[in-house]
């Protein structure tokens, strides 16, 4: 049982580490640079010269959507089953169909 202690196991996976990237860097031989290597590929189209960015308004949205959908299943699962609780389901289902239709 002393083998399964945290201490004792990070330094076991820690050293295991360590002996595993060695045989990687064994194996990789030597590094031949290349313009070629470093380039972008994007299946044989030219890459995009300007950044696309959407903002983060459909970010927060989505996030919120998931954040009271987790927290609101976190809450009727760990309530009874009572009238309370429907009426918060039924809130909940609200808020979520509000965040969908925006």
């Amino acid at each position: 049982m002393t083998l399964l202690t945290p201490p004792l196991a990070f330094l076991i996976y820690l050293l295991l580490v360590a002996v595993l990237s060695g045989i990687g860097r064994v194996m990789a031989g030597e590094e031949h640079p290349n313009p070629l290597k470093s380039s972008l590929y994007a299946g044989g189209e030219r890459p995009f010269t300007q950044r696309g960015l959407p903002g983060y308004r459909p970010f927060f949205v989505i996030a919120l959507f998931f954040a009271v959908l987790h927290l609101g299943v976190l809450m009727v699962g760990s309530s009874g089953l009572t009238p309370l609780s429907g009426l918060y389901l039924l809130g909940l289902l609200l808020v979520l169909l509000a965040l969908i239709l925006g």
